[in-house]
This record gives structure tokens, sequence and C-alpha cells, in this order.
């Protein structure tokens, strides 16, 4: 299932006609960065370096259990700014990801729609919370790295960056000298709306199943499809 309606389907060819610069978000619409890597177990792992160092309390109950790398990493930013505490925490995500990064399973129909986007003249970039050395290893992998190049705009060392923050949003629309209402953003969560939303980009939600776009529209995403097949259909049309 993609849209669900004839004014769905509108808004979508609307979305994707006006859109000369589309900004990814990378983990979810490009690829699935740990298919062959549980981020569950990644999480468990930042988790259990920080309580072997004495720090078990500087993580909420919530926090501990999200099986979530970025919501750990996010937590520690948050109570230590700055910190090489903070920053040891990024580059043992970032090396977790750089492993995910090679049996990462790519989104169905991904490839040919950013090939297709950019032979037609649309500029493309990534904007995402991962590192861009993870995204820039994958793209290498997957033959897909000049259509993006330079403009992959992902995690530095100021973590209060990250989405829903738009800082990586703005970055691309500054280097590429386009104005929000040109763009689009491709997002499969809610902080990745708000970004858009924060920078003033038009916004297509990517879900796998229901529950997510169930989610990306309770969010107030107008515009969500379920496979990116329709997208590189009316593309192509």
């Amino acid at each position: 299932m993609t849209v669900e309606t004839e004014n769905d389907q509108h808004h979508l060819l609307a979305l994707i006609k006006r859109a000369r610069v589309v900004l990814w978000d990378f983990d979810g619409p490009v690829c699935r960065l740990f298919a062959g890597h549980s981020a569950d177990g990644v999480a468990s792992d930042l988790v259990s370096w920080l309580e072997g160092r004495g720090l078990r309390g500087l993580l909420t109950d919530t926090e501990r259990e999200s099986l979530d790398p970025q919501v750990v990493l996010r937590a520690v930013d948050r109570r230590h700014p700055g910190s090489d505490l903070a920053a040891e925490l990024e580059e043992r995500l970032t090396q977790e990801e750089l492993r995910a990064a090679s049996s990462a399973m790519p989104t169905p129909y991904a490839d040919p729609l950013i090939r297709t986007w950019s032979a037609v003249g649309s500029r493309l970039a990534i904007a995402t919370n991962n590192s861009p050395r993870v995204v820039r290893k994958y793209l290498e992998s997957r033959g897909l790295v000049g259509c993006f190049a330079p403009h992959i705009y992902g995690r530095t060392e100021e973590l209060s960056h990250l989405k829903p923050d738009p800082h990586c949003l703005n970055r691309a629309l500054n280097a590429m000298g386009a104005a929000p209402d040109d763009a689009l953003m491709i997002g499969d969560t809610p902080s990745d709306h708000e970004a858009a939303a924060r920078a003033g980009v038009p916004f297509l939600g990517y879900a796998n199943n229901p529950r997510k776009a169930k989610i990306l529209r309770e969010a107030g995403a107008g515009t969500v499809v379920e496979s990116l097949e329709r997208v590189l259909e009316l593309l192509r049309g």
C-alpha cells in the first residue's frame, strides 16, 4: 500500500514535481542500516560500556531500555554536552555503524529512485543522524556516492544538532544554494518530519509498514508512502 486516496496521489505528484533538491534521511529511506547487525544489540553494548565505567545512573530506566543507540547517545550528551565521554560514546557508535554498513539492506526501489532523480536533474543530499563516514561507505558499496557527493550531512561533534534540530537540513540547503520551498525531505520518523517543518522544507514520509505510517501521520506528515515504487513510477512518468 502507498498513498491512500486520489487527493494523496495529487499531493505526492506535486511534491515530486516541485522538488529541485531532494534531502534523504539515510537509515530507513535509503537502506536498513542494521539489517544484519542488531541496533538493539548496539544500544545494549553502549549501555553496558557506560555501566562498566560506573555510569549506570547517567541514564533513566526508559533510556536504558529504549534499545535505540541514538537515544543513549543523546541522553549522555544532554547531561555532559561536549564532553570527552560523549565524544568517546559517539565514536563507539560510529564504529558499530561502520560494521553494520557491510550488511545493510537496500530499501526496495531506493537505488533506482536515487539514480532516476539524479538523472532528471534534481540535486540530492543526505541529511541524517548517522555518521557521514557510514553513509559514504554504504553509498560507495552501491555505486551511488556520485549521486550525492559532496552533499552528505550527518552527525557531527555537536550532538545537540541531531534531528529534530534542522541543522543538517540547513547545511544542505545552504551548501546547495537552495530555497526550502524548492526542496523535499524524505524521512521515516517524527523527528525527520519535525526537522523538515523547522527548516521550512516539504516532507514525504516513508514507512515500510502500516504502524510506522500511522506514527508519521499522527506526527503531522501529510503524505506518506509505504513503498518507494509509486514515487519512482510518478517520477518516470
